[in-house]
């Protein structure tokens, strides 16, 4: 009789070593794409012709770094802004242009993504 004990076998990829990896890798995944997330993700869409958004980025805007949202359609006190995406990533700072005579400031997107305001959106 044999009385070896049975291990179980270790050949092939190895599973351990394969999992540490891939959590690894997942990590830097995450870590890539969470905090900065939506960065450069404000497109403006052509459905305003010639009053079409502008985005200026990194831009000292009260003393830190912004993009600048300018342009848009003006109606009387009303400006209108239109977006394919409109992403804010968590340490972004975006701020929207009030011209003078400006009491309200519209947007909408009209892109099929969600939009995220995971930083700070301002005028």
């Amino acid at each position: 009789m044999n009385n070896r004990q049975s291990k179980p076998s270790t050949r092939g990829l190895g599973i351990l070593p394969l999992t540490e990896k891939a959590l690894t890798l997942m990590g830097w995944v995450v870590m890539a794409f969470s905090g900065n997330y939506a960065l450069a993700q404000i497109t403006p869409d052509q459905t305003l012709g010639n009053e079409s958004s502008v985005v200026t980025p990194n831009l000292t805007i009260r003393g830190e770094p912004g993009d600048l949202i300018e342009g848009g359609a003006a109606r009387g006190s009303n400006l209108f802004h239109s977006f394919q995406d409109f992403n804010v990533g968590q340490l972004q700072r975006v701020y929207f242009a009030n011209p003078a005579g400006i009491d309200h400031i519209l947007s909408r997107v009209t892109g099929g993504n969600i939009s995220n305001i995971l930083g700070t959106l301002g005028v």
